[in-house]
């Protein structure tokens, strides 16, 4: 009689909370698909500007790199050094040597002057944040173009013309492109590149604006799309969201059914677990794109209750960092993956185990002494440990990071940058931390075999960490295709489903096993093999 009536509880929670959810989501669709559609546009507008920034970035270290290496005065060697970064390039389209008051000298090209319909004076140009940069507007036959400047001395500057086109602008979803655009204007309004599929559409006479300005460069991005479109999507979108809200009461009435028998306090749930050891720690391997060999693996968080149920590292992991959990988390997984996987490390000295570090737990007083005891217990050498901080959330105090890492790297341990290019970080950034690995996210991954906008940004991050002599790993791999474009842009490591999923250390060692006998040199491992 007893479950029979749990059992109709549980049905009555299901059913109430169903029929309120979706008499709720019908009250509120309307706020919710208007909010989430400016959410998703205004992300946008902000992913358009942090591209074009990445651009300027660019453009200023190839000036920055010209001014160093000789006098930029016109002569034949000059003209030759300006041409071989144009040529080299993928965002420059010509550079120039202009005087004080920015009249142009001499050009890469000289041809390119004959486009030229006016050229900004100095007084005309936007400085950047720094100083360092100005930013124009070029007026030429074709259309206007991005100018970048930098000054050499008290006399002469290097202007940049850059190519901010489709490729880096090109953030729109399918069903808006042909409803919009994309535009970067600088503070006086004048638009230097823009956007759009159909090249002889006009900027809609009416539109909704989503517009994001740098706190970096004198620029903003801006995204217009025509409000028509937006309410033509409602009807979709009413019911998806009706549909996701009887999705959610249902799954919302069944954890209200289950909650007596869950813990009151779910931060002592996370202490009793601690003490019981039930986190374990999973590993995804991490291989050579070129040859499918293992080089290592990244730690990964996973919650085996005493029932055998899984829990997933979103269920816990944000509850262990607000509550102050996380390090005694971390070094739990650490130590016991070390312990672990400690004959395999021994074996191949080059194998690198990844462990992720929160931006606190980073810099909290004892980190570099407990990581020190940690690996020395292990009987591992400190250069077989990667520290991964995550770019998604800010360092607090950059200077002291700097420090920390740079102590780090002489006792011989490795820092790496996860999520590069969705987080916080710009190029000064990843520059002053001194990490030595650059993790690509899968943001970027996902998209680098259908959008040219993906391959482009991989490629300068390529290029960036080859300048500061960084390694480079890809995230989230699981095609081949992903793997051949990754190589045509000069990536070389990765991780993904491609080669195997999250692993217990126990299957992670079978499968260590079964690819020294069964890898196929020069292709990366088929999925079968992490079975």
């Amino acid at each position: 009689m007893a479950l029979q009536r749990k059992h109709m509880l549980r049905v009555g929670a299901v059913v109430a909370c169903v029929g309120v959810f979706l008499a709720g989501a019908d009250l509120a669709v309307t706020a919710l698909i208007g909010g989430q559609t400016a959410r998703q546009l205004s992300e946008l507008s902000k992913v358009a500007l942090r591209r074009s920034e990445a651009a300027i970035d660019s453009a200023g270290s190839i000036l920055n790199r010209l001014i160093a290496k000789g006098p930029m005065d016109c002569s034949a060697i000059a003209l030759q050094a300006l041409r071989l970064h144009v040529y080299q390039g993928t965002i420059i389209k010509d550079i120039r040597t202009v005087d004080r008051d920015g009249a142009v000298q001499c050009a890469a090209y000289s041809e390119t002057l004959e486009f030229d319909n006016g050229w900004a004076r100095r007084d005309e140009m936007f400085k950047s944040a720094d100083g360092e940069l100005r930013l124009f507007r070029v007026e030429q036959f074709t259309g206007a173009a991005f100018g970048v400047m930098r000054d050499i001395d008290a006399q002469r500057s290097l202007a940049a013309i850059l190519r901010i086109d489709g490729n880096l602008l090109d953030v729109m979803p399918v069903g808006l492109r042909a409803e919009s655009n994309v535009t970067l204007t600088l503070p006086d309004g004048e638009q230097v590149a823009g956007y759009h599929p159909d090249a002889s559409a006009k900027s809609p006479a009416q539109s909704v604006a989503f517009t994001t300005v740098s706190d970096r460069y004198p620029l903003q991005a801006t995204i217009h799309v025509r409000p028509q479109s937006l309410s033509a999507r409602r009807d979709l979108a009413y019911l998806l969201t009706m549909l996701a809200a009887g999705t959610l009461g249902g799954v919302f009435g069944l954890l209200l059914a289950s909650y007596l028998s869950r813990p009151v306090d779910p931060v002592a749930e996370l202490d009793r677990a601690l003490a019981a050891n039930e986190f374990k720690p999973y590993v995804q391997p991490t291989f050579r794109l070129k040859t499918g060999d293992i080089i290592g693996c990244e730690i990964l968080a996973r919650w085996e209750k005493p029932d055998g149920r899984l829990i997933p590292p979103m269920s816990f992991i944000p509850l262990a960092e607000s509550s102050g959990r996380i390090e005694k988390l971390t070094w739990q997984l650490l130590k016991t993956a070390l312990r672990e996987l400690q004959p395999e490390m021994k074996q191949d000295k080059l194998f690198k185990l990844s462990v992720n570090i929160t931006p606190r737990h980073l810099l909290g007083d004892r980190f570099i002494d407990d990581l020190r005891k940690t690996v020395a217990s292990s009987s591992v050498s400190t250069r077989q440990v990667v520290l991964e901080v995550t770019e998604r959330e800010e360092l607090a105090d950059l200077d002291k990071a700097t420090d920390v890492v740079k102590e780090l790297g002489e006792l011989g341990f490795r820092v790496a940058l996860d999520d590069v290019g969705i987080g916080h970080s710009g190029l000064s950034y990843i520059q002053r931390l001194g990490a030595r690995i650059l993790k690509i996210d899968k943001f970027f991954v996902d998209a680098i075999t259908r959008d040219q906008s993906a391959i482009v940004v991989v490629q300068m991050l390529v290029a960036l960490a080859r300048e500061l002599d960084m390694s480079v790993v890809a995230e989230g791999i699981e095609h081949q295709e992903q793997v051949d474009a990754l190589i045509a842009c000069g990536v070389e490591e990765g991780q993904g489903y491609l080669v195997a999923p999250p692993l217990s250390l126990g299957r992670f060692k079978q499968f260590l096993d079964v690819r020294r006998v069964s890898a196929v040199p020069g292709r990366a491992a088929k999925p079968e093999l992490a079975a």
